[in-house]
């Protein structure tokens, strides 16, 4: 068995000439010529081995077969490390070289039951780059298509493969390349874009993953956990955004931004100096990029679209009013496209990967207990909640904000520590979080509706009647749960807590 080392980043074809002259690249000994590489991906009828996460591919390559079986492996910014098992194929499977008993059991149990589900054909240049001081990475361009019946996907990918050196030396690699061509790390592999393909899957929004933190993990090796989770949720929406315009994208790639951040901060005590302001500041300034997209799609589909007039307001203003913010929507969209940037987006993916995998332990920070660390910062945020919670007593909608954001940090961190507490207290305590965030994300959408609508219809009287009709048409609403929210809150805030009992 090998352990494959590999980052893999994708690239637009244009730019392959490009990436080819790179100095480095061009300075790398080529190993051979180019070589045409036709794989084929087999799977039980019913894809028993994908449900494993378990891939068994033929390779051809001139006149020589290859058999390779591999396990996935969570990747993070592009960069996975999985087990393989490599070697000549004569025609019939031979699983005895797999020395996993979990997956050897796997195999021959399907052995006789394998058939082809879709195929590779691509074309690779291989180099090798050796800079010295025991590093030695494979750098191989791959440009071809999958095939799944009559579906097809395009592969131009660069794929740096550890010879020998730290993972550390793929990402500097990576990050010296991606200064000036428009690499982007991904995490999918080309097997499971196959089998996205043969199953007609688009990419889908991806959602925070539940933290996977242990009680024995100091405060630097769970942040550094936690973070890679968040930075598949961002580099996953990237790769969704670039290909669709499905809003969902957009709002899931905040979402990651939004949790990493909270994560710096709950994490500081564990970190560098500077290190926590640093990645702030820039996850603060990309996620600017794509606020009013996200704002303006709540504000249509959750607050003008479901507005009905039964009769109650005459003549054209309210459809005016829509479509003023119906075009609104659909230009912040096209700007939150123009933003994305992937390029961008993965210099930024890479250098944050670099910088999770340099991080320090010092002696003080792995002794500590990683369960007392988090009662401490959960009891800070919610202490901090609790300041918030007593200025908006006065229900002014700037104050009501402010509480909105301490309870969302404090539901991330409690999502964050969960596996450390109560299973069912924290299901509990969390389903309370979302269910106060929620009607206090709903009085602020109301209130910044109120600002909007006012400015569309300034200077126009039948406009200005329309909006307020929108504001009206809420009021009951946002007057009964504006009434009882601090009821509603007040026991999350000084009740029992699954950390603190």
């Amino acid at each position: 068995m090998s352990q494959e080392i590999e980052l893999k980043l994708s690239l637009p074809a244009r730019s392959l000439s490009a990436l080819r002259r790179h100095p480095l690249v061009a300075a790398a000994q080529k190993l051979g010529p180019s070589a045409t590489l036709d794989n084929t991906y087999y799977d039980t009828a019913d894809l028993a081995l994908k449900a494993r996460k378990v891939a068994v591919r033929t390779r051809r390559q001139g006149r020589a077969w290859l058999q390779t079986v591999k396990c996935a492996a969570p990747s993070a910014g592009g960069l996975s490390t999985r087990p393989e098992w490599e070697q000549p194929f004569s025609g019939d499977f031979d699983f005895s070289a797999v020395t996993d008993p979990a997956t050897a059991r796997l195999l021959a149990k399907h052995r006789a039951a394998l058939v082809p589900v879709f195929t590779t054909r691509f074309r690779r240049e291989t180099r090798l780059y050796a800079p010295g001081d025991g590093v030695e990475i494979l750098l191989m361009i791959d440009r071809g298509d999958i095939r799944a019946g009559e579906r097809t996907a395009p592969i131009c990918e660069l794929e740096l493969e550890l010879r020998s050196g730290q993972p550390a030396d793929l990402l500097e690699l990576a990050l010296e390349l991606a200064r000036s061509l428009p690499l982007v790390p991904s995490d999918l592999s080309k097997a499971e874009r196959g089998y996205r393909l043969f199953l007609n899957q688009p990419l889908e929004p991806l959602r925070a993953e539940p933290s996977r933190l242990r009680a024995d993990m100091n405060p630097v090796d769970a942040f550094r956990d936690l973070a890679f989770a968040c930075l598949r949720q961002w580099q996953g929406n990237v790769a969704g955004a670039a290909l669709t315009d499905e809003p969902e994208f957009i709002h899931q790639l905040r979402v990651a931004l939004r949790r990493l951040r909270s994560l710096l901060r709950l994490f500081a005590p564990a970190l560098p100096p500077g290190f926590v302001d640093e990645w702030n500041e820039a996850l603060r300034d990309t996620a600017n990029r794509f606020g009013d997209a996200r704002d303006l799609d709540v504000l249509y589909e959750d607050l003008l679209a479901p507005v009905v007039a039964d009769g109650l307001i005459a003549g054209d203003a309210l459809p005016r009013l829509l479509a003023t913010a119906r075009g609104a929507r659909d230009r912040a969209r096209a700007d939150a496209v123009r933003n994305l940037d992937a390029a961008a987006q993965g210099r930024l993916m890479l250098a944050f990967s670099l910088a999770l995998y340099r991080l320090p332990s010092s002696t003080l920070i792995g002794a500590a207990d990683l369960t007392t660390f988090a009662r401490l910062q959960l009891t800070r945020l919610r202490k901090k909640a609790r300041r918030r919670f007593e200025a908006s007593a006065s229900l002014i909608p700037a104050h009501l904000h402010a509480l909105r954001i301490a309870l969302k940090r404090l539901r991330y961190g409690v999502e964050f520590f969960a596996p450390l507490f109560p299973a069912k207290q924290v299901e509990r305590y969390l389903d309370a979080l979302a269910r106060a965030q929620t009607r206090l994300g709903f009085l602020n959408d109301v209130d910044v509706a109120r600002a909007r609508l006012e400015n569309w219809s300034a200077g126009d009287e039948a406009l200005r009647s329309a909006a307020a009709f929108i504001v009206g048409w809420h009021g009951p609403r946002y007057a009964r749960l504006r009434g009882c929210i601090q009821q509603e809150i007040k026991p999350l805030l000084w009740g029992r807590t699954p950390w603190r009992q």
